[in-house]
């Protein structure tokens, strides 16, 4: 898993993200978050952005 995952944000099957208090379902959440992105066409490189 990508140490900056929990700069992940957003909303996926109707949840934010960062909102997730169970950590096993927020790294789920992470995941399908990274497949949808991948989904649409995104690179790579722009979905595990670096820490600003």
């Amino acid at each position: 898993m990508n140490p900056s995952r929990n700069l992940i944000t957003g909303v996926i099957c109707g949840v934010r993200v960062e909102e997730i208090e169970e950590p096993a379902i927020q790294e789920i959440r992470y995941l399908d978050k990274l497949v949808d992105e991948l989904a649409k066409g995104k690179p790579m490189e722009k979905i595990l952005r670096k820490a600003a």
